[in-house]
């Protein structure tokens, strides 16, 4: 097989891709026993022509679309190894020559991934943060597992209703004096700041007691999912029945011993501190990386290919999709509740895109350069790790890794340990 190649343009090349006679004819012979089957003959049953007779009947030219779709994957593969190109997105295909007795003869114009010329990447400066907790970040963490642990009460007689309690209400919704479809409800439990009900709603039963009717004046968002209500002016007969109250426990002892495994209020502080410390300080490192992977990118230079931003654009739209579907959503409903669509949320992506393609790319070039590759000891360890989180025996796991989950694998861990090396030979500020 004879190949050239010729850049076109930025990231672009065009190889012009001769694949031997013999090699063809092997080609329109698949093609032939592919298709045998639909050609049919005088004096033959469908299926049994013989090719030459199939050839001289229909002609050789009905072969050639299939032979040459046989033909191409390997030769196309073969030639983008041989040339050590990269490329990022599907060939556009011309076929010069196509006949049999001849030399197979096509183009392919492909993007490839682009060349990185590296910047400085050792010994970058990075502002690092300090670990910090104090003692308000303690308290304000337990105030929270504190009202987590809450009792529900109802309210002493006469109580006023305030943010964050309880009411208990029988509700009617009306458009002038007309109550509509929906709008009405009883022994609903709203829990006033919530944001549950259309904004004013909550606001205007703070004061109230037990027994009274409080008359709220709403007006309906513009936004509003039906449409009979849409923007327009209402008004709310609301009896509160009840008001209930949380009634937080006691700090003390015997609270830690209910919510943790210590026997008093100081072991669970100290505990708590501890638990955000070393929270804090995964958030530290985590943008301290962060910080090193930007640098480094940035002080590289790239022109980086179209293709390649709207293809992370496709993967993070497919992600944003999955952790739709867990919420019970799809995208269609997601921009109809945003009032955006699929071209505005596609470019709104397109900074994020290139900048995770950019980094990418920077730290594959990095990795090249300093011969950064994973051990078979790092990698045995992380399928380890992988089983134990699936729980399952590792020679169980591993066999059930196919040879593209091996070689995802090899390069995750490719890529941490080049932002390691990143990190290590950074410098601090």
């Amino acid at each position: 097989m004879n190949v050239k190649v010729e850049n076109v343009e930025k990231n672009t090349v065009l190889l012009e891709i001769e694949v031997e006679e013999e090699k063809f004819k092997e080609s329109l012979q698949k093609a032939y026993l592919q298709n045998k089957g639909r050609f049919s003959v005088p004096g033959f049953r469908k299926g049994k022509v013989p090719m030459n007779i199939m050839v001289n009947y229909y002609g050789i030219e009905v072969l050639y679309e299939d032979a040459f779709n046989i033909a191409f994957p390997e030769a196309y593969e073969e030639a983008v190894k041989e040339k050590g190109l990269e490329p990022v997105d599907k060939p556009e295909i011309d076929i010069k020559q196509i006949e049999s007795g001849k030399n197979l003869i096509f183009t392919a114009k492909v993007t490839v991934k682009p060349e990185v010329a590296l910047g400085e990447y050792k010994g970058i400066k990075i502002k690092k943060q300090k670990v910090s907790v104090s003692k308000e970040d303690v308290d304000k963490e337990i105030a929270q597992i504190q009202k987590r642990n809450a009792r529900i009460v109802a309210a002493d007689d006469g109580r006023q209703i305030r943010k964050d309690d309880i009411a208990v209400i029988d509700y009617e919704g009306f458009l002038g004096e007309k109550a509509f479809e929906g709008g009405k409800g009883e022994n609903h439990q709203l829990t006033i700041g919530s944001g549950q009900f259309i904004p004013g709603f909550e606001d205007q039963l703070i004061g109230a007691k037990t027994g009274d009717t409080v008359d709220v004046n709403v007006t309906f968002p513009k936004e509003y999912h039906s449409e009979d209500l849409a923007g327009k002016e209402a008004f709310f007969k609301v009896k509160i029945k009840e008001i209930k109250i949380s009634q937080l426990p006691v700090l003390d002892d015997e609270f830690a011993k209910d919510v943790s495994e210590f026997d008093t209020l100081e072991e669970y502080k100290a505990d708590m501190k501890a638990q955000l410390e070393k929270k804090e300080n995964e958030r530290i490192e985590n943008d301290y990386n962060s910080e090193a992977i930007s640098t480094v990118s940035e002080n590289a230079t790239i022109d980086i290919p179209p293709v390649m931003v709207e293809d992370q654009i496709d993967d993070i739209v497919k992600e944003f999709e999955m952790t739709l579907r867990y919420q019970g959503l799809d995208l269609e409903q997601y921009f109809k509740v945003t009032g955006s669509d699929e071209k505005a949320f596609r470019e709104s992506l397109k900074e994020r895109a290139e900048r995770e393609v950019r980094n990418r790319l920077t730290i594959e070039t990095i990795s090249k350069a300093e011969k950064i590759e994973p051990s078979q000891e790092a990698l045995e360890k992380e399928i380890e790790e992988m089983a134990a989180n699936y729980k399952q025996k590792p020679e169980d796991f591993r066999k059930k890794l196919r040879e593209e989950d091996i070689a995802y694998l090899k390069e995750s861990l490719k890529f941490r340990d080049t932002v390691k090396f990143i990190v290590q030979n950074a410098v601090i500020k």
